[in-house]
């Protein structure tokens, strides 16, 4: 313990003394550890209709499946820090994995969705360890002048997976069944644990400490907050929002919590947290950065298929592969940035990669349903090449300044603050459809009018055409509610494309962020 303490007063650059020979051989169980993680939040999502059916669970019972999974993983996040010191960094990272993994198996074996909702939770709360201590490790392992190729791999697995994940999983669940896409987790997961344990560098600061104390009363406020906010995002939108007074009593109880989590975390001893981290400006603002571009990323993954199969017509494995651009695009820009992150300034990488996104988001802004396939793929590989050049660099200027010491601490906050953002997208988007689409559609109804030429011309043609197969009176009742659903489709279609238009602004305007950043020189 004392040694620990030392260390924490040392300056950064003595962090150098704690790195590995081959930093590569610890990368791969955490590489591996990630990717399976990372993907089980998306790939469930397309096999949810089946799961339903299978549990005879109507979809909005269905949706627990994911959210207890999200509420789960979310209030160990922050936690990886305490239990790292409690158990030892690598002793709770392997019991992680083997906890996901097993969860991951009886997952695939619930008999109902009871069964399914607590088997979640346990696989939810095995992930919740794996990103923040995977990233530490990975941030540690290297020293800083190499550490942009080691995190272009690293955000290789966090960027790519949730992608394929909804491709991977449509094709087992069409092609096998639903319970395999927890069942394809277990080799990979038991391979995961073994690795770590075998081959796993594990510095002094990391071991298990004398002396920790639970914080149960942070951990109880923590789980409060969580649990309420993620019902708030998930059933805000079907609810009407604070229209609703359940909703706005879980709202108030998440902010209360939350305030009282955090107020917690400042005035007592032996807390869950350490958020002395916030002193640091690269961390905030990375860490700021980072949550919008989560949010762009979960939720632009949400409507894009929406969009493709309601509005376009395509079938669920068409609208995955002309997603596909974005995961080669993501797989390229991060090979380009192992070699040359380390090479250029990163807040340049960050401003290229926005400027990409924000150019994608507009692009899909001004589509129209008379486009091919072509005109989805190019601002899709566009958005991919964005996220590779962006969020790899953003994680080391976020964490440039951060000492190992605290690395774990750090990464455990800044995930959850992620998997908020990405809570916050995906339901935000949900409520922005909506919305938007009512918006228009308020607008364009005084149009469907007899003193519009152009509406009683096409009702007048298309009357004209069904009354050889019915009653005129009937012909033109289906040719009024034609217009009518034509309009109803229009509005949709300008919902998704304001919605696109967002996305691009929203990252044009995280560029000024990148010039606030403290320089910092690494050790030599």
């Amino acid at each position: 313990m004392s040694e620990v303490i030392e260390n924490v007063a040392q300056p950064q650059d003595d962090d150098s003394k704690y790195l590995p020979e081959n930093p590569w051989i610890s990368a791969v169980p955490t590489l591996l550890a990630v990717f399976i993680y990372v993907i089980d939040g998306t790939i469930a999502n397309v096999a949810l209709p089946h799961m339903a059916g299978s549990f005879s669970a109507t979809r909005d019972e269905s949706m627990w499946i994911l959210t207890s999974y999200l509420i789960a993983s979310g209030i160990i996040i922050p936690s990886v820090d305490f239990f790292s010191k409690l158990l030892g960094r690598k002793n709770f990272y392997v019991i992680s994995i083997l906890l996901f993994t097993i969860a991951s198996m009886l997952c695939g074996m619930a008999r109902n969705l009871g069964e399914m909702v607590l088997f979640r939770i346990l696989q939810g709360a095995g992930g919740g360890g794996i990103l923040p201590i995977s990233q530490a490790i990975m941030m540690e392992s290297f020293p800083k002048e190499k550490r942009g190729m080691a995190m272009s791999i690293f955000g290789m697995g966090i960027i790519v997976a949730p992608i394929i994940g909804p491709v991977l999983g449509g094709w087992i669940t069409d092609n096998w069944s639903w319970p395999w896409i927890f069942y394809i987790n277990v080799p990979f997961g038991c391979l995961a644990a073994i690795l770590s344990h075998k081959l796993l560098f594990n510095p002094p600061y990391s071991h298990r400490q004398k002396g920790v104390k639970m914080d149960g009363l942070g951990f109880f406020f923590l789980t409060i907050w969580l649990l309420c906010l993620q019902v708030f995002f998930d059933k805000g939108n079907n609810a009407d929002w604070f229209n609703a007074t359940w909703i706005r009593w879980i709202f108030g109880i998440s902010c209360t919590a939350g305030i009282c989590f955090f107020v917690s975390q400042i005035v007592r001893k032996n807390t869950l947290v350490d958020l002395s981290v916030f002193k640091d400006r690269n961390f905030v603002l990375g860490t700021i950065i980072q949550v919008v571009m989560q949010a762009v990323l979960y939720a632009s993954l949400a409507i894009l298929p929406q969009f493709l199969q309601n509005m376009m017509g395509y079938t669920a494995f068409l609208s995955g592969y002309s997603m596909m651009p974005r995961g080669i695009g993501c797989m390229t820009a991060t090979i380009v940035c192992a070699f040359i992150a380390d090479k250029v300034d990163k807040r340049i990488l960050v401003c290229v990669g926005l400027f990409l996104l924000g150019t994608a988001g507009i692009v899909l802004g001004f589509l129209n349903l008379q486009i091919s396939n072509i005109n989805i793929m190019i601002p899709n590989f566009i958005m991919g090449l964005g996220m590779g050049l962006s969020f790899v660099p953003i994680i080391n200027l976020s964490m440039e300044t951060i000492s190992n010491v605290q690395m774990t601490n750090a990464t455990g906050l800044q995930n959850l603050l992620k998997n908020i953002g990405s809570a916050i997208g995906t339901s935000l988007v949900a409520t922005m459809l909506t919305r938007f689409g009512q918006m228009h559609q308020f607008m364009m109804v005084g149009k469907l009018s007899d003193l519009n030429p152009a509406f009683v011309e096409r009702v007048q043609s298309t009357t004209a055409a069904l009354a050889q197969y019915t009653h005129i009176s009937v012909a033109k009742h289906m040719a009024e509610y034609s217009q009518y659903g034509t309009l109803l489709k229009q509005s949709s279609l300008w919902a998704f494309m304001d919605s696109f238009r967002i996305f691009g602004v929203l990252c044009f305007l995280l560029i000024p962020l990148l010039f606030m950043f403290k320089r910092h020189k690494a050790a030599e």
